[in-house]
């Protein structure tokens, strides 16, 4: 596991490559090529859901605890190879590799959560009306799941995919993301050298629309599992409405960050600042929109532009980077179109705004201000490392904004007020709030969106819910 590997499809328990012709992975800090992925066929496809139909029969007469202790043999795998997923995943991202071991770590910690809740998947019994009645209510493993993740955290995205369906009882197709593809494989390789029985995991790549349309309206899957796009997810969302299949969507996002002025700004800056820049930007439930109240708007804006000056851009390889390049060059055109936009229409460059360099994806931490409604950065989630700082008169008009947008991913906000707590847990409208702190995405929390920004959760309990069937029996005892 020294240095990039090619990546291979993994289908009914063997490493192989896949019909189609290979893919270059190239690394976003230099523009080289350092591998090669396999892309699947229709008919590798076909295999792969032949050995998900016969690994969901196998897989959902395991017992809860054997499959638990089996995902936290996996989890330990995981984390002993720690190191070379690490560096993999920093070659192919572009991340800092901090946040490529900490994103390692966290996909060991979403297994052993998983696990855990595979022992804990309980029904119930109802009290009869009659006293020779007993009513009982039953989970069931689904079947075979088709889940697709995307490149922007290649482990953790699709770790919680795979984690709540194996934890259920189910089998699953994993299409990984072509463009990050080898840590991926290693989170696969984990549970395989764990034990996983042929079937039960299978991983493919490729062409998404070619896999997508064949893998959701096949009769053996009877669960989607989605992380992407908004229009896309819509696109996935319809399709398998059409053939009644059960559907989580992670969408995109526009999250705003209300600070009032009795906040901590220091601390808002900071925590902020951080959490907009992690990833380069490209996270979905990034804060984008910054909504700060008119009194404290000038030393939040002067401390913020501050933080994003002092983040480190390079390769995520060096000593002291604490943001690596975009992971393609369709992010990079991306800021640039969007600045060239929100710029012409009035909007003012605190800082940045510009692509550092001509080799490799990088762009400089960017924060607008001034910036019109009618920008395109205002409306559409810019998934990169640009703020939009705005001024806010009141509690009315910060609420207003904020739920604007058809998005309804996450939000967050900063007040010592309790009184204003309690009414942005009522009024904001997301799926996530986080109030004076960064708290999303532990294993043990949901995590996911309301309005445009999808349905259903990767997180906490509720995650399990969409792999199990619920059954009724009811019999009388004679």
């Amino acid at each position: 596991m020294s240095g990039y590997p090619d990546t291979q499809l993994y289908i009914n328990g063997l490493w192989r490559d896949g019909s189609h012709d290979h893919l270059a992975i190239v690394n976003p800090a230099s523009g080289e090529v350092i591998g090669h992925v396999s892309n699947a066929s229709k008919s590798d496809l076909d295999e792969a859901l032949a050995a998900a139909a016969a690994g969901f029969e196998q897989w959902r007469r395991v017992s809860a605890f054997e499959r638990a202790k089996l995902m936290r043999r996996a989890a330990e795998i995981l984390r002993d190879r720690s190191a070379a997923i690490s560096m993999m995943m920093t070659l192919e991202q572009g991340k800092p590799l901090a946040e490529s071991k900490a994103e390692t770590a966290g996909a060991a910690d979403t297994i052993d959560w998983f696990a855990e809740e595979a022992r804990r998947s309980y029904g119930r019994l109802i009290p009869p009306r009659a006293t020779n009645v007993r009513q009982m209510v039953v989970k069931e493993p689904v079947g075979p799941v088709a889940a697709f993740s995307p490149w922007n955290f290649p482990l953790n995205q699709a770790v919680r995919k795979v984690s709540a369906a194996l934890a259920a009882g189910c089998s699953i197709i994993l299409k990984g993301p072509e463009e990050t593809p080898a840590s991926c494989a290693e989170l696969v390789r984990a549970f395989a050298d764990a034990g996983l029985p042929a079937g039960v995991l299978n991983l493919v790549f490729g062409i998404p629309a070619d896999i997508s349309n064949h893998l959701i309206p096949h009769p053996v899957v009877r669960k989607i599992s989605f992380t992407g796009s908004t229009p896309v997810g819509k696109q996935l969302a319809s399709l398998a409405g059409a053939h009644m299949k059960r559907v989580t969507m992670e969408l995109g996002g526009h999250a705003p960050a209300l600070v009032f002025d009795d906040a901590d700004i220091d601390l808002a800056v900071r925590i902020l600042a951080g959490a907009k820049f992690r990833n380069g930007g490209q996270v979905c439930v990034a804060p984008t929109r910054f909504l700060i109240q008119e009194r404290v708007f000038e030393k939040f804006l002067d401390g913020f532009v501050k933080a994003a000056e002092a983040v480190t851009v390079g390769d995520g390889l060096s000593d002291g980077t604490t943001m690596g390049p975009l992971a393609n060059p369709r992010r990079v055109e991306a800021m640039e179109a969007l600045t060239a936009d929100a710029v012409m229409r009035g909007a003012r460059i605190a800082t940045g705004g510009k692509r550092i360099g001509n080799l490799g994806n990088f762009f400089q931490p960017t924060v607008l201000t001034d910036v019109p409604q009618d920008a395109r950065v205002l409306n559409e989630e810019p998934f990169g490392p640009m703020a939009i700082v705005s001024a806010f008169s009141d509690y009315g008009s910060a609420i207003a904004e904020a739920n604007r947008l058809p998005y309804g991913l996450a939000a967050y906000a900063y007040t010592t007020s309790a009184k204003t707590s309690a009414d942005l847990a009522r009024d904001i409208e997301s799926g996530m709030l986080s109030i004076n702190h960064h708290g999303l995405a532990l294993p043990e929390l949901p995590f996911g969106g309301i309005k445009e920004s999808g349905y259903g959760s990767e997180g906490g309990s509720e995650a399990m819910e969409a792999f199990f069937n619920t059954k009724l029996v009811t019999e009388a005892i004679n």
